[in-house]
């Protein structure tokens, strides 16, 4: 048995049933056994791989949409350049590098990374390093400038918590227990729940929901910032409009796995609810969510494909191809993802969305 799943049996035995939501968070960050806060968790040697890490063309459309945007909000100066959940500093490098001929754009940014994790922050200074670049662990300790923000698969990551519908106007709430000697799934009493009012009328009994608190906060709060400095978000996350079914989920080596089998030893991730974060981002302008691949397309990834395409034979345009299909393909992650976008009241969105 892990030392992580001694701290949970010994949590549960004081405290009760765990929620999802606590579950996760134990798993992902605790101190020193949570699998953020351990290891390096993305690429072929890790759990997972992620859309910059395929490919630097998704970078570099990030970054065009972002700097198209910076002009034709006026050009701001003293802006934050930010992401939430860097990874290894990939996408942000990739963004910085395809807006360097952008007149303006690199004097007026300051780069600011939201990153809990140790062992990411230290291979966030390696791939930035002739940055200059500000951590923070919290949305909150950014400073007041406007805000031009992405966060690709970071929302996924967040604890959710799950909800069963019973009977009338309750819900059961999935709790994770220990029993005979190993972590289980169970459920509490029904009871009706404030939050989930709205949700009476689309399902029905034995229907599963799942709420994300933590990415309702921190959307309200990215909001706030943008409708009173300005600037814009993106939000990048697999997910859909509205939370329906079972989608709690292991990753480990590339593979799904039982999610209670081993903590802190897998990802782990749910789907990302837009249509919550839409709700949260109130005194924005919120764009439609679209799929991953139609964006992309429309800042023009495939003719950028092409033109990287001239210079490659062999195994290595075979590889540019798949990173495109795999990108942009509603079979691959061109429908599975979804893009959101933030900007201030009266402003446009961002190119490739509105």
């Amino acid at each position: 048995m892990s030392d992580l799943s001694q701290h949970l049996k010994a949590r549960i035995a004081a405290d009760g049933p765990l929620t999802v939501a606590d579950y996760m968070a134990e798993c992902l960050l605790h101190p020193t056994q949570g699998y953020y806060t351990t290891r390096d968790p993305l690429g072929e040697a890790g759990d997972f791989t992620t859309s910059p890490e395929i490919s630097q063309m998704f970078g570099e459309m990030i970054g065009l949409c972002l700097a198209q945007t910076w002009m034709s909000q006026g050009e701001p100066d003293q802006i934050l350049l930010a992401e939430l959940g860097p990874g290894r500093g990939t996408l942000m490098n990739d963004i910085l590098r395809s807006t360097k001929s952008i007149d303006g754009f690199h004097s007026a940014l300051k780069i600011h990374l939201i990153e809990a994790s140790e062992p990411l922050r230290a291979r966030q200074a390696d791939a930035l390093a002739e940055y200059d670049v500000t951590w923070h662990r919290q949305v909150t300790s950014l400073p007041d400038r406007p805000l031009y923000l992405v966060a690709n698969e970071f929302f996924d990551a967040l604890p959710i918590r799950q909800f069963i519908r019973s009977k009338g106007a309750t819900w059961c709430e999935r709790r994770i227990g220990w029993q005979d000697e190993t972590l289980r799934f169970g459920l509490n009493d029904p009871q009706e729940i404030e939050s989930l009012a709205g949700r009476l009328a689309d399902t029905k009994t034995g229907d599963m929901v799942e709420i994300c608190a933590a990415a309702t906060s921190i959307t309200q709060e990215i909001a706030t910032r943008i409708s009173a400095y300005g600037g814009a978000a993106l939000f990048i996350d697999y997910g859909d409009w509205r939370s329906l079914g079972d989608t709690f989920q292991a990753i480990s080596a590339h593979e799904k796995v039982p999610p209670l089998t081993t903590p802190g030893q897998a990802d782990l991730t749910a789907h990302v609810d837009f249509e919550a974060l839409s709700e949260a981002a109130k005194g924005c302008t919120v764009s439609k969510m679209i799929p991953q691949g139609v964006f992309l397309e429309r800042l023009g990834i495939t003719p950028r494909a092409r033109k990287l395409a001239l210079n490659l034979a062999g195994p290595a345009l075979t590889s540019h191809v798949a990173a495109h299909r795999r990108l942009t393909h509603p079979k691959e992650m061109g429908n599975l993802f979804k893009v959101l976008s933030l900007t201030p009241r009266g402003q446009a969105a961002p190119p490739g969305l509105e």
